[in-house]
């Protein structure tokens, strides 16, 4: 079996550890291991070899569910997984992160299937995943630090009640085996872990629960009910599609649109793994690392994917994964289980992984960001984005969605706050009856200095008037518009202006813009 190993020029922090340490530190699974020294560490190798083999467990009924959203046959997304995450075991900025074919680009790929069919389909991933590369390579993956926490609150557990309700599928209309089945998979898995760790929980309850389920001959949902196991390996496959225009225009939008929501879905994952794991990973490399994927899925003949926080939790929070030989061998361990021994995986029961994904679901909430002490300490505003981060999220079943309201309303309510905070303060100069002195405090910027114009007495005011912007800070070309309407109106009534104290910064922007955005703001 290949090792997998760093393909890019510049590691990430979480590959690039010399060697364990050798005197007591922090438990195993905190360190940041790389491939080589988890290869010397028949511990760790053992971790995560168990934990690739429940993660391609677990992602079968995951792709096949996702091949019938997306209206394709379900080797389609199992070989769209297979490629995924073997490909971004080597290039991906992210170790122990888990990459295949997902619901959120199924839910945007559909129309394409339905409409033109199946070489579109694949012509539109390999485009994604073009697009994918351009903007790696103009840093779109810096655009992270935008994110608010509470944003990040609220994507975590839209996610983890989204893993929640996609399992409630499979216990309605089910023999009544099934619920007994499903906890008793949940009480393994909470309880094996108090006796040992040396196998992951979630494989000790699907491995005891499809030996019961076939022993005792209960009669219940399957893994192959979900639908048929490829019989063969992926081949090479060139869509058959002709290269105008016209096809570009078919295609782009939903190529543009898979690009977006992949990666933006990608980098949040990377980002909840760093916290899960503490330590740091490559974005820019994992959002070309993505790219590359889904341009190698698409010549396979798979339907794109992302990375999977539901699979990754299981991976790295579960299992204890840390490295990319899980990543590696989830991909390889699901396409001999489909291949090899499709007939004994068609047999595992829905049950046990139903029970493997209710624990990364109640896992995966952040059950502190709904404490009641919690929420009274917290900013309303905050609280606020997480919940229409959640609801949006919930309500559309697209992660993406959620995230981007989310953002939008943390930034809107950031500038209503700061705009508050600005303040004009009006002082006599005792010295001279002829001047007048007013003082700005804090930061100009459109939503703070649309006022400004109105908080003078350009009546009443003496005929020199100084502005002290000492403990102001001049933001945009609004705010200059707004000190030259000032300026118009004082000097429409035949009085000078005098703006005084601003920072390098400020002076800089002023006197680049002021004079040249006539009637900008006035009013």
């Amino acid at each position: 079996m290949p090792t997998p190993v760093n393909a890019a020029p510049q590691p990430s922090a979480a590959d690039d550890v010399p060697s364990v340490p050798a005197v007591p530190g922090p438990p195993e699974a905190d360190v940041a291991w790389s491939v080589r020294t988890a290869l010397r560490s028949p511990r760790r190798l053992r971790t995560e070899v168990l934990a690739g083999l429940v993660v391609a467990l677990a992602l079968i009924p995951e792709a096949i569910a996702f091949s019938i959203v997306a209206g394709v046959d379900p080797r389609v997304g199992l070989f769209a997984s297979f490629t995924m995450a073997v490909t971004i075991a080597f290039l991906g900025g992210r170790p122990a992160m888990i990459s295949a074919a997902t619901g959120s680009v199924a839910l945007v790929i559909a129309p394409v299937v339905r409409e033109h069919g199946l070489d579109y389909l694949v012509a539109t991933v390999i485009l994604a995943g073009v697009i994918q590369i351009v903007l790696a390579l103009v840093g779109a993956a810096k655009l992270m630090r935008f994110i608010p926490r509470s944003v990040m609150v609220g994507f975590v557990n839209a996610l983890a009640i989204l893993i929640f309700l996609s399992q409630l599928t499979h216990l309605v209309h089910v023999p009544w085996a099934v619920y007994p089945m499903v906890v008793v998979g949940i009480a393994l898995i909470v309880l094996i872990p108090r006796w040992t760790k040396v196998v992951p929980a979630p494989l000790v309850a699907i491995a005891l629960l499809t030996v019961v389920t076939l022993a005792a001959s209960i009669h219940v949902p399957t893994v192959g009910d979900e639908g048929a196991l490829p019989d063969s390996l992926p081949s090479f496959f060139v869509p058959h599609v002709p290269l105008t225009f016209e096809t570009l225009r078919i295609i782009g939008p939903y190529a543009v649109a898979m690009a977006l929501v992949a990666l933006l879905e990608s980098l949040l994952t990377a980002k909840l793994v760093d916290d899960v794991t503490d330590t740091h990973s490559d974005k820019t490399r994992e959002s070309w690392g993505q790219g590359v994927a889904n341009v190698v899925t698409g010549f396979f003949g798979g339907m794109g994917g992302c990375a999977m926080i539901g699979q990754t939790m299981i991976n790295t929070k579960v299992s204890g994964a840390r490295t990319r030989i899980s990543t590696f061998l989830a991909g390889v361990f699901l396409l001999v289980l489909v291949v090899g021994l499709g007939d004994v995986v068609a047999r595992i029961p829905m049950a046990a992984l139903v029970a493997v994904m209710v624990m990364v679901s109640v896992g995966t909430f952040d059950w502190h960001s709904v404490k009641p002490s919690t929420l009274r300490r917290m900013p309303r505003s905050e609280t606020l984005v997480m919940v229409l981060t959640v609801a949006v999220t919930v309500a559309t079943s697209n992660l993406a969605y959620g995230v981007i309201v989310g953002v939008l309303t943390a930034m809107v309510l950031f500038a209503r706050r700061v705009a508050h905070l600005t303040a004009v303060t009006r002082t006599d100069h005792g010295e001279d009856p002829g001047r007048r002195d007013y003082k700005v405090t804090g930061e100009l910027f459109f939503a703070s200095s649309n006022d400004l114009v109105h908080q003078f007495d350009y009546d009443a005011d003496p005929a020199h008037v100084v502005v002290d912007l000492s403990d102001a800070h001049v933001w945009d070309a609004s705010t200059v518009a707004t000190l030259d309407a000032v300026r118009t109106k004082y000097e429409a009534k035949g009085k000078t202006l005098e703006i005084v104290g601003m920072n390098g910064d400020s002076a800089a922007r002023h006197e680049r813009l002021s004079g040249a955005l006539a009637g900008a703001g006035e009013g």
